[in-house]
């Protein structure tokens, strides 16, 4: 799952120490509430469990955030926060459980009346679609206007951006040239009658539910359809619509009257009106939500340092530290010597000091815990205590000794020069390259950082040639999970389908016959247990071939106001609060 592209906090030293000594001293403290928390639920109160519970209606809900989405066209968007938020107007077949932590990872019917019925050996899913599901002025949602959205996926030419699992997996071939262009429409899909819909998968896909859990996957009618422009105002058939929409500066959602409440068993739809405010500052944004001015943050992506300090201090009963979805990372791409030879990729894995890359991403509580393996906790068959290279052990101290050896091992006893590749517009990846890079030098590699542009992401360390070219051996990103599945989280990662020659993912340029057909094992297995085994055994194989150094297991500190009620961490949103559930006092 693409995180959204945020503005760098630039953090002084001092504030640094102050908020590293608070962090320490919070998780320390434990669970307790500061005295001055007023009607604050308590410190971790939406974690594993319901903040405020209430089904109080009324008032608004006040969302603030430094950016607007990618895309509000559920087709297009990528975001992790849009997807969340895209459910106040759109709906799907299924959708995740509106509940705390894992539990969200149950996937419950929507527009359908149940989840799928399966045949024809995993190949054939058949829904049969609830009554009085409708749009916004009334008319019903019908199975021809699920199929029609569904089929906005092939229009990559006017509407790219977004997830494409369903068109790969329908159409591997690409044959189908979309709805702009073949009007007869996609013949995998059919809709025999207004209430039912039938996918014919051409191989079976044990995950293909959860890829109709996904916001690309909302109906969308083909008269209403402005095909680029939809995302100025999407549609809706869920319990709210767009009242007023400015790029970049506000979002205006009021209650959407044709919505059926008997018919939605997932949204809460509490508020009348729900607001986002976009500026550009920061440092602003997290004082206007500690003033109670806003909400919560809608990007989700934690309080800055200054924040955080003030906060952990002054508010804690409004924070919760919850873990997310993500994996903090650095990558080796195999084709930048020395990196073809895995006692060099080991060596750096052995000199690193985890510890110090954890505080430079803000500590055990705003970083995370450090990273072990690849899998994060959120997918099935994760085991954060597989810890291969000891990365956790003795609180993520470096292991000099084993990282001189490797460079014996490979040739470079009196280490190498590389370069670290770090986007300028995440201060967080800066400093952990340069905890990277100092902890390095130690061992006698000698990484040079390159700050490229962040909004060049895809062209740059996208582009195997130019990686190569620029001498990038060591990249630091980071990825979540579009679905919760070793297929949603690692596929793009590692898949040699997905090493390509611009816009690539898979930084490390694995090529293993071994984890593909491991892919395949799993995108065959339908039964859950075997295909937790299978996601462990391709988490070893890419940790065995020491293709990545995880950072860390990303946790962030999350702002609550007071009036919230009904706050929780949602596993299915990557640890995201669940936006669909909220209310206010």
């Amino acid at each position: 799952m693409r995180l959204p592209r945020t503005s760098s906090r630039r953090r002084t030293a001092a504030s640094a120490v102050v908020v590293a000594a608070l962090l320490t001293t919070a998780a320390c403290g434990g669970g307790g509430e500061s005295k001055d928390d007023g009607e604050a639920a308590g410190f971790n109160a939406g974690v594993g469990k319901v903040a405020n519970p209430s089904d109080k209606k009324g008032g608004t809900l006040k969302f603030i955030s430094t950016q607007d989405a990618d895309f509000w066209d559920p087709t297009r968007g990528y975001y992790g926060m849009a997807w969340n938020f895209m459910r106040y107007y759109t709906r799907q077949l299924v959708t995740p459980a509106a509940a705390p932590g894992e539990k969200a990872l149950e996937l419950q019917p929507d527009l359908a009346k149940s989840l799928a019925e399966v045949s024809d050996d995993g190949k054939t899913y058949t829904y049969h679609l609830k009554d009085d599901i409708t749009w916004e002025d009334g008319k019903p949602v019908t199975s021809q206007d699920i199929k029609y959205g569904i089929q906005r996926q092939w229009a990559q030419d006017v509407l790219s951006g977004g997830p494409v699992y369903i068109k790969n997996t329908l159409d591997p071939e690409g044959e189908y040239k979309g709805p702009y262009k073949d009007k007869d429409g996609l013949d995998a899909i059919e809709t025999p009658d207004d209430k039912t819909i039938v996918f014919h998968l051409p191989k079976a896909n044990s995950d293909f539910e959860e890829m109709l859990a996904m916001p690309s996957a909302s109906p969308v009618r083909k008269d209403k359809d402005t095909k680029s422009k939809y995302n100025l105002h999407p549609f809706s058939n869920g319990p709210y619509k767009f009242k007023d929409y400015q790029p970049n500066r506000k979002l205006v959602l009021v209650r959407n009257d044709a919505w059926v409440r008997s018919s939605d068993d997932v949204r809460k739809a509490l508020p009348d009106k729900i607001t986002v405010d976009i500026i550009t500052n920061p440092n602003e944004m997290d004082k206007r939500l500690l003033a109670g001015d806003y909400d919560l943050d809608l990007a989700q992506t934690g309080l800055g340092a200054s924040g955080r300090a003030t906060a952990i201090k002054e508010h804690k009963g409004n924070l919760d530290n919850a873990t997310m979805g993500y994996i903090r990372y650095a990558v080796f791409p195999q084709d930048v010597k020395p990196f073809d030879n895995i006692h060099c990729r080991k060596a750096v894995i052995y000199g690193a000091d985890h510890k110090s890359i954890q505080t430079a991403r803000g500590g055990p509580m705003a970083g995370g815990d450090i990273g072990t393996n690849m899998l994060p906790p959120m997918v099935p068959g994760s085991d954060p205590s597989y810890d291969p290279y000891g990365l956790a052990k003795n609180d993520g101290a470096p292991n000099p000794e084993k990282a001189k050896e490797e460079l014996k091992k490979c040739g470079k006893p009196n280490g190498f020069k590389t370069t670290i590749a770090v986007r300028n517009n995440k201060q967080d990846e800066v400093d952990s390259a340069e905890a990277l890079q100092a902890s390095l030098k130690k061992v006698g590699i000698d990484a040079q950082l390159d700050q490229y542009d962040g909004a060049q992401t895809s062209g740059i360390i996208g582009n195997p040639e130019i990686v190569k070219k620029k001498n990038y051996g060591i990249i630091i990103m980071g990825w979540g999970p579009d679905f919760p599945s070793v297929q949603g989280y690692g596929k793009p990662l590692w898949h040699s389908d997905y090493f390509l020659d611009n816009g690539n993912n898979n930084y490390a340029h694995i090529d293993d016959p071994k984890i593909d057909q491991a892919f395949e094992d799993f995108i065959e297995t339908q039964d859950a247990t075997k295909k937790a085994e299978i996601a462990e055994q391709i988490n070893h194989r890419v940790m065995e071939g020491a293709y990545y150094l995880p950072f860390t297991f990303e946790k962030r500190l999350l702002w609550r106001s007071d009036r919230l009620t009904n706050v929780f961490s949602s596993y299915a949103y990557s640890g995201q609060v669940d936006f669909a559930s909220l209310g206010v006092k």
